[in-house]
């Protein structure tokens, strides 16, 4: 769906050949970091037992998605208390390895401390766990390197326990701990070479939310303007961009909490569409600011403001729509540069939505906490194309690669496609 010119800004974000778009899912949004991938002839019906070209049985749910490279699935999984990192053979299901990356594995509310999503270049693999647990390992399973982020810099104090994943740009990671429900620790946002582990720049970043709304669960993004690479940090009750080679900060949106609301967490991601930055809060309001300003742009920058936007669901955009799913799996569809109500108020099956949608083949996928897989229609138009039934709780975002769709349930991963 991206046009030439953003797809060769998104390449140029990601750092990765158009070849390894075409087959690899190496972060929690993707190869473009946006949710999209340029995959053709998607499965679009299945079940558990059609159309499945193996299942991996999983012992508990997590919010982290498969991570793909080539011929390799990488894992976060929580088991009996414990935390590891799987290597899963792509073509049999098999699984090569288990890692140990941590003890002291808990639920906080429907979430363990498997939650963030590993990163990959397709080389070297780097994990985070909610216990503040940073590995590195080689695609062989050696463990190059470890951190103790909470033992470094304190404990984690969101209500609900950590979750962002990181992100990796080039040669660097860049990690956020965005927290003030149970801590008085200041926020922060680090950047570490993926070589040694080693810190490369810590910068706070500091907000005048209070109690829960400080606590963020969001993972960072990159944006390109004129030529500018931005680092974007969401949560707190503000949207900043940060310089990728200081963590300096660049701009500062505000306007997600009008009411100072105490409990105003924020759950999902940014979304970079060009030069455009789409930010969720609690549902209201929901924000899109022009990357690439200087100081304060709660005015100067502001594209629209949106007041049906999700609570967990991250977004997706294409050339010229922004798709929003809410927890309740009411879709939207707005112009992605004004904000209009292309459509409005369609509803996918009933249920509950943690999961976000993922655009590919002119189709967006998304699954419900009660494992109902929807597939719809992208354009201006909506249209249900199938509702694939798995029967598993579901937390996790679908990954796209090489023609088949993975998807993780409580119960197990399924590749789904031709084998």
């Amino acid at each position: 769906m991206l046009g030439r010119r953003a797809l060769a800004v998104t390449l140029f974000l990601s750092g990765i050949s158009s070849a390894a778009l075409a087959e690899n899912w190496p972060q929690w949004r993707g190869p473009a970091l946006n949710g999209i991938s340029s995959e053709k002839n998607l499965p679009v019906k299945w079940s558990p037992t059609e159309n499945i070209a193996w299942k991996l049985p999983l012992a508990e749910r997590s919010g982290a998605t498969p991570i793909i490279w080539g011929d390799h699935i990488f894992l976060n999984v929580a088991e009996q208390g414990k935390l590891y990192l799987w290597n899963v053979n792509r073509k049999s299901g098999e699984v090569r390895w288990k890692k140990h990356l941590s003890d002291g594995d808990v639920m906080m509310r429907k979430q363990n401390m498997s939650s963030p999503s590993p990163v990959t270049d397709g080389r070297m693999v780097w994990v985070m766990t909610g216990t503040g647990i940073l590995k590195a390992f080689d695609v062989e399973g050696n463990e190059k390197w470890m951190r103790d982020i909470q033992a470094e810099y304190g404990r984690f104090g969101l209500n609900w326990g950590y979750a962002s994943s990181p992100l990796l740009h080039e040669k660097h990671l860049y990690v956020q701990v965005l927290h003030g429900m149970r801590t008085d620790d200041p926020s922060y946002i680090l950047k570490i070479d993926t070589a040694t582990g080693k810190t490369v720049w810590r910068v706070e970043r500091p907000t005048q939310a209070i109690r829960e709304s400080p606590d963020s669960y969001t993972t960072p993004m990159l944006a390109s303007v004129k030529g500018r690479l931005e680092l974007i940090i969401a949560g707190g009750d503000v949207l900043t961009g940060h310089d990728l080679e200081t963590g300096k900060e660049l701009w500062r949106g505000s306007g997600f909490n009008p009411t100072n609301n105490p409990a105003q967490r924020i759950i999902a991601s940014p979304v970079v569409a060009g030069d455009i930055v789409y930010a969720s809060t609690r549902v209201k309001p929901f924000i899109a600011f022009r990357a690439g300003g200087s100081g304060d742009v709660s005015e100067s920058h502001k594209v629209f403001s949106f007041d049906n936007g999700p609570d967990v669901p991250t977004p997706v955009a294409d050339d010229k729509y922004l798709y929003v799913v809410r927890d309740n799996g009411v879709v939207y569809c707005l112009d992605r540069f004004t904000g209009a109500e292309v459509y409005g108020g369609k509803r996918l099956r009933a249920g509950t939505y943690s999961a976000s949608p993922v655009l590919a083949d002119g189709k967006l996928y998304v699954t419900s906490e009660e494992g109902v897989a929807s597939v719809w229609k992208a354009g201006p138009e909506f249209e249900i194309l199938a509702e694939n039934e798995m029967g598993e709780y579901t937390l996790s975002s679908v990954a796209v690669s090489g023609g088949q769709i993975f998807l993780r349930t409580a119960g197990g991963l399924y590749c789904i496609g031709k084998k």
